[in-house]
């Protein structure tokens, strides 16, 4: 049979699914099935297959075989995610009209941590690993095993979550004193104004918000974060005009996601006709897919800092990620996502499509008048991580030249031009001095891991 004619089948198919009459289209469509042999007919008549079936397990077998012919069919793994209680249908919604952005106070849960023994503020001691009593010195080992888990790309695509942005305000009750708060959209961890007791709010009971799916924990101190900041300064000559701020503990936030498919080519080469050296040559068409799998490929997911935290991101192990857990922000600034997966994952395309055409292998880059095309290039998952960073500004050269320290192994980016080192050590260290005295320690100095030490150096 020809294409055509099946293509007819399944178009008389989808026209009686739609008015309602489903043994008639089932009938259209089973031909459909029978006589065609193209993977995308054949994908498109499963698919409509199985919406006109009740029959749960029928429903599935369709959608498995729809699956089958085609696993970037958005559709079919909507109506599967759902068959799986994966995805609420109630949360579908239509990408061409997009819910406006919640513009007013939205009510928010938020976590609080105090010390099951004394009662007092328990905050996120920088050893990774733990939270801390800042009265009793109670400690509480917080779980280092487990991976982070990915997120399915199409079915957070479907609602409203994968192309949301902060709302304007988060509204919370203090669970110590029962002050209410209001946060601004860039921020989901903070401590009460009145009773100090760290809250962390939970996006989980958010409809606009992705939750964190992974944090890598602060793995040290302010005093050595202050001390790689006198190391940027002695290194590059820099002479600070005025006073130097300390480095601020912050969480940022992090886009990663999983890319396969392929990066389809097309272009020419030459070959001889008989096969041998010597023989008359021939321009042939060569056309063909090289496949493609990226693992967490890491994208800033806040404007602010951008550029800066792109630099960094490189830096950083993401396998060591751990699962999300609100316990690692006590007493931690973290920030809320203003740019939205979906429009972080086109980004994503682009970064791995310009990235893997410099690597085409030789036998695809040697082809005369190569095209690439990045249409069959998927996002197949994702997830939203946590990064430790320190942050601070050097005045210099009548600017404020922005710093950022990776808060796991202490490498330091900035926007920073090297100087003559003119600057007096002896001057240096009295800086040095100056700013290591105004640390002031969020855990108890009798905590083994804060120490004035350097981090080890990164490799």
């Amino acid at each position: 049979m020809s294409r055509d004619y099946a293509e007819s089948l399944l178009h008389k198919g989808i026209v009686e699914a739609k008015a309602g009459e489903k043994g008639t289209a089932r009938r259209y469509l089973e031909r459909a099935i029978d006589t065609s042999g193209d993977h995308a007919v054949l994908s498109e008549s499963w698919y409509w297959l199985s919406i006109v079936m009740n029959d749960p397990a029928e429903k599935r077998t369709a959608l498995e075989n729809c699956l089958s012919f085609d696993m970037r069919h958005a559709r079919a793994r909507s109506e599967l995610a759902i068959l799986d209680g994966k995805l609420d249908a109630g949360e579908i919604i239509n990408p061409d009209a997009l819910p406006a952005a919640s513009t007013g106070p939205a009510q928010a849960t938020a976590d609080r941590f105090m010390c099951p023994q004394c009662g007092a503020k328990m905050v996120f001691a920088p050893d990774g690993v733990s939270l801390i009593c800042e009265h009793c010195t109670r400690s509480q080992r917080l779980p280092s095993q487990g991976e982070a888990a990915e997120q399915d790309f199409l079915i957070a695509m479907a609602t409203a979550r994968g192309h949301g942005k902060p709302v304007a305000m988060q509204v919370f009750h203090c669970q110590g004193c029962g002050a209410e708060f209001i946060l601004p959209p860039d921020v989901i961890s903070t401590s009460c104004a009145y009773c100090e007791s760290p809250h962390v709010v939970s996006l989980a009971s958010s409809r606009e918000l992705l939750q964190p799916e992974g944090i890598i924990p602060h793995a040290f101190d302010q005093k050595q974060a202050a001390l790689l900041l006198a190391d940027l300064v002695e290194q590059n000559g820099i002479k600070p005009q005025e006073t130097v701020d300390l480095p601020r503990g912050v969480y940022l936030p992090v886009w990663t996601f999983d890319i396969g498919g392929a990066i389809a080519y097309r272009g020419d080469r030459y070959e001889t006709e008989d096969g041998f050296r010597q023989g008359a040559q021939k321009m042939v068409r060569v056309e063909g897919e090289y496949p493609v799998h990226i693992n967490d490929l890491p994208l800033p997911a806040s404007h602010k800092a951008a550029s800066h935290l792109m630099d960094l991101l490189s830096t950083f192990e993401l396998k060591t990620t751990r699962p999300y857990d609100p316990r690692y922000l006590a007493n931690w600034a973290a920030e809320v996502y203003d740019v939205s997966m979906a429009d972080a994952s086109l980004e994503a395309r682009s970064h791995a499509y310009q990235r893997l055409k410099g690597k085409l292998p030789g036998d695809i880059a040697s082809l005369y008048n190569l095209k690439t095309s990045s249409a069959r290039l998927d996002i197949e998952s994702f997830k939203l991580v946590l990064v430790p960073v320190w942050i601070s500004e050097l005045p210099t050269d009548g600017r404020k030249a922005l710093v950022l320290i990776n808060g796991q192994n202490g490498i330091v980016k900035g926007d920073i031009a090297p100087q003559p080192k003119s600057r007096p050590k002896n001057g240096l260290f009295n800086w040095l001095e100056d700013l290591l005295d105004e640390c002031q320690l969020s855990v108890p100095s009798s905590n083994a891991a804060v120490t004035a030490e350097r981090p080890p150096a990164a490799a």
